[in-house]
C-alpha cells in the first residue's frame, strides 16, 4: 500500500529532528567516555580530537523511525520482515563498527563481517525474489550482491573523511533513491531512503565543517550496507539492460571513485590498500588549493551530478539514455584520471 506524500515529508522531518537532537547528547556521551577520533597517524587530517558515536545517533535514528512508522502504519508480518532484511544487515555492521570505534579492531573482522552481511543480503533476496534488477541466474545475483554489499559498505566508510563529506553525499544519493523509487511505485525503499536522507541531514547539522562529532565506522557501515541493500533491491525502469544496471552505480559514483583512486593509488605505491592514508579525492582537492567546506561542497556536487544521471537514466528515450550513460560514464573515467594524476600525499 502507498504512502501519502505529506507521510513522507513527516517521515523526513521526523527522522531529521530525532537525530539532530541526539546527536549532541551522542557527543557529549563521547567526550564523558572519551571515545574519540586522536590525530595521532598520519592518515589523519584534523588537527584536535574529535568525538565519535555520531553514528549511534543515526542508526538509533534509522531504526527507530523506521520501525515506528510500520507499527503506526498498515503493520504486518510481512512488512516487519522486509523492513528487517535491510535493516538487519546494516544493524549489524554497525555495532561491528562501533566496536571498532571503541577498540580499533583491524580491518580482516571488519571485512569478515561485511562478508557475512552480503551473503546474508545475497540469501533473503534470492529467497523471497527481491533483487530488484535480476541476470535470470540466481548464482550470478548472488555474487553480484555479496561483491555489492561489501565493496559499497567499504566504499562509503573509506569515503568518511571529510568534515561532512560523507554525510552529505549519502543524503543527495537516499533522496535521489526516494525520488526514483517512489516513480516505480516501491514503497519499501522510497520509505527507508527518506528516513536515511532525513537522519543523515540531521547528523549534518553537527558533522559539517569544522565538525564538532563524527560517525566514525558505526554510522559509515551502517550506512553503506544500507544503501547498499537498498539499490540492490530497487528496480530500476529504465528499458535497456545496461541502463537499469547503471542505474545504482551512478548514484553512488563519487563514494566509488573514491575508492578507486585510493585503493589503485595505494597498489601503485605497493602498500595495502586497507592502510589509511592521505590519498583521496578531499585530501587532493584540499591539496589542489580548496578549503575544507569548497571539498566538501565539490564532492557534494559531482555526486548530485551523477544523481541527475541516473534520474535522467529512467526517465528519457533510448538515444538520450545512451548518449547520456556513454557522456557520464566517460565523465567518470576522466575523473578518475585527473584525481589519480594528482599527489598522493
Amino acid at each position: 500500500m502507498g504512502i501519502t506524500n505529506q507521510e513522507y515529508f513527516l517521515l523526513f522531518v521526523v527522522s531529521y529532528l530525532l537525530v539532530g537532537g541526539l546527536t549532541p547528547l551522542m557527543r557529549k556521551i563521547a567526550i564523558a567516555t572519551d571515545v574519540v577520533d586522536r590525530p595521532n597517524s598520519s592518515h589523519k587530517s584534523h588537527k584536535k580530537p574529535v568525538p565519535y558515536l555520531g553514528g549511534v545517533a543515526i542508526i538509533i535514528g534509522v531504526i527507530t523511525v523506521s520501525y515506528s512508522a510500520s507499527l503506526i502504519s498498515n503493520f504486518t508480518s510481512t512488512t516487519f520482515w522486509l523492513a528487517t532484511s535491510v535493516l538487519g544487515p546494516a544493524l549489524l555492521l554497525g555495532l561491528i563498527g562501533l566496536w571498532d570505534d571503541l577498540k580499533n579492531l583491524s580491518p580482516l573482522p571488519r571485512f569478515i563481517a561485511q562478508s557475512f552481511a552480503g551473503i546474508f543480503t545475497a540469501i533473503i533476496l534470492i529467497i523471497t525474489k527481491n533483487v530488484g534488477n535480476p541476470t535470470g541466474s540466481s548464482f550470478f545475483d548472488s555474487i553480484i550482491t555479496i561483491i555489492w554489499v561489501v565493496g559499497i559498505c567499504n566504499s562509503i566508510n573509506f569515503f568518511d573523511n571529510l568534515d561532512g563529506g560523507a554525510a552529505g553525499t549519502v543524503a543527495i544519493s537516499a533522496v535521489t533513491l526516494t525520488y526514483l523509487a517512489l516513480a516505480g511505485d516501491q514503497f519499501l525503499i522510497a520509505a527507508l531512503s527518506i528516513v536515511t536522507a532525513g537522519s543523515t541531514l540531521g547528523f549534518l547539522v553537527w558533522n559539517k565543517s569544522p565538525a564538532k562529532i563524527y560517525m566514525g565506522d558505526a554510522g559509515a557501515l551502517f550506512l553503506g550496507v544500507l544503501l547498499a541493500t537498498l539499490t540492490v533491491r530497487f528496480q530500476p525502469s529504465s528499458e535497456i539492460q545496461l541502463g537499469a544496471f547503471l542505474t545504482p552505480v551512478f548514484l553512488l559514483a563519487i563514494p566509488i571513485l573514491d575508492t578507486t583512486v585510493a585503493v589503485f593509488s595505494r597498489l601503485k605505491r605497493n602498500i595495502s590498500p586497507f592502510q589509511g592514508g592521505q590519498d583521496h579525492l578531499s585530501h587532493r582537492l584540499i591539496r589542489a588549493g580548496l578549503s575544507r567546506k569548497q571539498s566538501a561542497f565539490a564532492l557534494w556536487t559531482l555526486s548530485a551530478v551523477f544523481s541527475v544521471v541516473s534520474i535522467v537514466i529512467s526517465n528519457f528515450s533510448d538515444a538520450i539514455l545512451n548518449a547520456v550513460v556513454i557522456g557520464s560514464s566517460l565523465f567518470w573515467v576522466i575523473l578518475f584520471v585527473l584525481f589519480f594524476r594528482t599527489k598522493d600525499i
